[in-house]
């Protein structure tokens, strides 16, 4: 459980998770031990799992996003959601309710590219059906505050 000095921490790392302890101290008006002690209980508990980039893809040439769903053979969905997140391109893998069992989404520097992919998803064992979509525009993609 976080109390309300771990949510400013994660609200402000959330922001900018470069800041050092000391500029996360200032700005919550505590001590730099103690920002410390609650960062390192927080990745201990594994409430914060690591500390990353946010990269823009598409000024780095990943033109392509797209949603995959996928229809997978009763009870092998964890071993086909396990080898499909190991795939470059995929950078989320969900299970879900409905019409499909699994929820991919994926980058691509050109259709070429997610052809290619799409094709060989395709002849995994126990996958009976995919839907492509793609992302035209994204609005939100980002983690939100507390």
């Amino acid at each position: 459980m976080i109390d309300n000095l771990d949510e400013k921490i994660l609200n402000v790392l959330l922001e900018d998770s470069r800041l050092s302890y000391r500029q996360i101290a200032k700005r919550l008006k505590t001590s730099v031990a103690t920002i410390m002690n609650h960062i390192k209980n927080m990745e201990k508990e594994n409430i914060i799992k690591r500390f990353t980039t946010d990269i823009e893809y598409y000024n780095i040439g990943f033109d392509i996003k797209v949603i995959i769903q996928l229809r997978i053979s009763k009870g092998k969905l964890f071993e086909v959601e396990n080898k499909i997140a190991k795939e470059k391109y995929v950078y989320a893998v969900y299970d879900v309710t409905g019409d499909y069992d699994a929820i991919l989404l994926a980058r691509f520097k050109n259709r070429q590219t997610m052809d290619k992919f799409l094709k060989k998803i395709q002849k995994y064992d126990f996958i009976e059906r995919t839907h492509t979509s793609f992302i035209l525009n994204t609005i939100k993609e980002k983690q939100s505050k507390l």
